[in-house]
């Protein structure tokens, strides 16, 4: 069961209804507890006041701002509610914009928007007015102790919501250009066709992160007592001296998106199979 991470009204115009927004992804990590190294005994970590020169409980730990050096202001959470904006409550609609003129480098975190109880219908008509138009909100929101621009979308079969960074959180990469006289015409024609040669359908579920279950596999393999076998060193990449001749091979090995060596080796005359798996094979 997701947990809803906010709860309150979406409103544009004169019309309001109530929605909910679940967390949309979540990075996985193997993560690590910290030992000991002389008898593995987990390693605690204490909080501990400067002042009294002694360890205290979390329960005496409040929220402190320093305004100047080794000053600090406390601000505990009922000053915070205090001082919430409407938006804390009301997600407010900005505008619409079209969705071809945001910039993904905007996006920050992904969040499922729901309808709540009473808010099917505009939710609804809402959805289903961007999904016709191709526009895309603008709207702010108040969570986790600061004031967020979303952006909300029409997905698959409901609402989006993303938080934006602000504009002078992008950095700005002036000095970055790239200089497209540097290629010819018939070297963007090759480099096209060995893009469309691995042009395939966007299946998320076909992309694994192979470190995470190698990892696990490790772990296992340490629990059973069994001997970790080191994985065979990756070859470098030759340097690319004639892009031209690097392209032209390139199409030669490449007609499809392929998942092993044996299905690329598959598709080419036996002459090139065997250069292939001498390649693959190491």
């Amino acid at each position: 069961m997701a947990t809803t991470i906010w709860k309150g009204q979406l409103a544009f115009g004169l019309v309001s209804f109530p929605v909910k927004l679940f967390t949309a992804a979540r990075g996985e990590t193997i993560s690590f507890n910290q030992l000991h190294k002389s008898d593995n005994s987990r390693v605690k970590q204490v909080l501990y006041c400067q002042a009294e020169d002694k360890p205290i409980p979390r329960n005496e730990i409040v929220k402190g701002y320093e305004y100047e050096k080794d000053r600090y202001v406390v601000i505990d959470d009922e000053d915070i509610k205090k001082v919430a904006p409407s938006t804390a409550r009301v997600m407010e609609i900005l505008e619409f914009v079209k969705s071809t003129e945001v910039d993904p480098v905007y996006f920050e975190s992904s969040y499922y928007m729901a309808p709540d109880a009473a808010g099917e219908k505009p939710y609804a008509l809402l959805f289903d007015t961007l999904k016709r138009t191709g526009y895309v909100g603008i709207a702010k929101v108040a969570m986790h102790n600061r004031e967020h621009i979303v952006i909300f979308r029409p997905g698959a079969h409901g609402l989006l919501m993303h938080t934006m960074y602000y504009s002078h959180e992008i950095r700005k990469m002036e000095e970055f250009r790239t200089d497209t006289s540097l290629v010819k015409d018939k070297e963007v024609e090759l480099a096209q066709m060995l893009v469309e040669s691995l042009a395939a359908a966007f299946e998320p579920d076909k992309y694994k992160d192979s470190y995470r279950d190698t990892l696990q596999a490790l772990i296992e393999a340490k629990v059973k007592g069994q001997e970790v076998v080191a994985a065979p060193a990756a070859h470098e990449p030759a340097k690319v001296i004639d892009i031209m001749e690097a392209l032209k091979q390139s199409l030669m090995i490449v007609k499809k998106p392929a998942t092993s060596a044996t299905e690329i080796t598959s598709e080419l005359p036996a002459s090139k199979k065997r250069v292939v798996k001498r390649s693959a094979s190491g």
